[in-house]
């Protein structure tokens, strides 16, 4: 899981409505996404100048993200970033989320035209290199007035792309935040899948187990240790420091012959944990976080890759010059469908390269799960019927060898395609 905070949409925050006091985050994801394509389809129809009756106005209560329909529980999927909004502000003394010195270190992200651009909004004088704007803003943001607008220019946007993908990176769900990334938007993804996933990485795993498990009192899904590895006694948080500790989860292999209550269907386990990714585990004060490393579990460390993400990032990065100039509802109809389209043709060639080294004589296939194979369709699937399956809407699954292929496709680069992972949460 993470966040990529340079994809955005401009949404001033004084025109995210209130949600009724009887919303609880219950959103149709299918009435959301059929509404945001009925707008780009209007536009089509509009001469130059017309308002478009179908726009798609943001909205804590009309806002859905993009789950699978195989992934999702059901058509009713959550999005709580109304509980963000519900904070009581005290004229006296402000509530800052966001410090003079964080916002003055993303100062020094900015392009200087930009930061131009602020010193004008901001009544002030644009003569004057870089550094010395940057240096005289920081020193103005001591105003509350010159606060907010500074505040607005670099955080006036939406809040980026909250994304969680398999360990082949494959996007699953994506959730276009109104504002700032919390564990609130990653735990609403979480708790919309119909099967809850036994390991999940994230930057800030303590807090995500915590916020899910707060939500959840009743089931506490984050268990055993609260998603750690182990018991967080003084001597496995020593050995985890040093490097010593090892927690083997056998069932990432192998099913377990004798399945638990609630368990992944895959699996057969019922346990769930919250790991940190590798350039994040260190970032965290708390001692009994070394307990949720990667590199503990021996079936993860050196196969998962923890980056995928980021990966996705980088690749997508090209699209944020144009992507961030759309409407709120363009940005997200035309995002979700270059993932679709990413995705679709990665894994057609990754299908292709499997048909490459295994035997004329074999076939590949679809399981139920969406995972390619070794053997003949199902028997209660004709070709026809099995063709029109919609294998890109899968269940969430862990990506884990197969019957029937060889050591040599056994590696993570190899693992989207021999699971059949076509795009699961961008197919229309």
């Amino acid at each position: 899981m993470d966040l990529h905070k340079k994809g955005v949409f401009s949404i001033p925050f004084s025109e995210i409505a209130t949600p009724p006091s009887e919303f609880k985050g219950d959103t149709n994801i299918v009435s959301f996404w059929e509404s945001v394509t009925m707008e780009m389809i209007g536009r089509g129809f509009l001469s130059s100048g017309r308002k478009n009756p179908f726009v798609v106005c943001p909205s804590c209560d009309c806002w859905a993200p993009w789950i699978g329909p195989n992934t999702r529980n059901s058509d009713i999927v959550l999005n709580t970033e109304h509980a963000k909004l519900q904070k009581t502000k005290s004229c006296d003394v402000p509530d800052l989320d966001v410090t003079e010195e964080r916002l003055g270190d993303e100062l020094f992200n900015l392009k200087v035209d930009a930061v131009r651009k602020l010193y004008k909004e901001c009544g002030l004088d644009t003569k004057g290199s870089r550094m010395d704007l940057v240096l005289r803003l920081r020193t103005e943001m001591q105003n509350r007035s010159a606060y907010d607008k500074i505040f607005q220019q670099i955080w006036g946007a939406s809040g980026g792309w909250a994304v969680m993908t398999c360990p082949c990176g494959v996007v699953y769900s994506i959730k276009f935040n109104i504002r700032a990334e919390s564990p609130r938007d990653f735990a609403d993804l979480l708790l919309s899948w119909k099967h809850f996933p036994n390991v999940v990485i994230y930057d800030f795993a303590r807090g995500l187990a915590a916020h899910v498990n707060l939500r959840e009192a009743d089931s506490l899904p984050f268990s055993p240790h609260e998603g750690r590895l182990a018991e967080p006694t003084t001597a496995n948080i020593q050995l985890a420091k040093e490097g010593k500790l090892k927690v083997n989860l056998p069932w990432l292999k192998n099913k377990e012959e004798e399945e638990d209550t609630n368990c992944h269907p895959l699996t057969g386990s019922s346990e769930h944990y919250a790991l940190y990714d590798r350039f994040h585990e260190f970032n965290t004060k708390d001692p009994r976080d070394a307990l949720r490393r990667v590199q503990v579990v021996p079936e993860l460390c050196g196969w998962v890759n923890t980056q995928t993400a980021e990966q996705l990032f980088a690749a997508m990065r090209k699209n944020n010059y144009f992507l961030n100039m759309l409407t709120p509802s363009g940005h997200t109809f035309l995002m979700r469908n270059i993932i679709h389209h990413y995705y679709t043709a990665q894994n057609k060639n990754m299908e292709d390269s499997l048909k490459k080294v295994v035997s004329p004589s074999d076939q590949l296939t679809f399981n139920d799960y969406g995972q390619i194979v070794l053997g003949t369709p199902p028997q209660s699937l004709n070709d026809s019927e099995r063709l029109s399956c919609d294998i890109t809407q899968i269940d969430p699954v862990h990506c884990k060898p197969q019957p029937g292929f060889s050591d040599g496709l056994d590696s993570p680069t190899k693992c989207a395609a021999k699971q059949g992972m076509l795009d699961a949460s961008t197919k229309q």
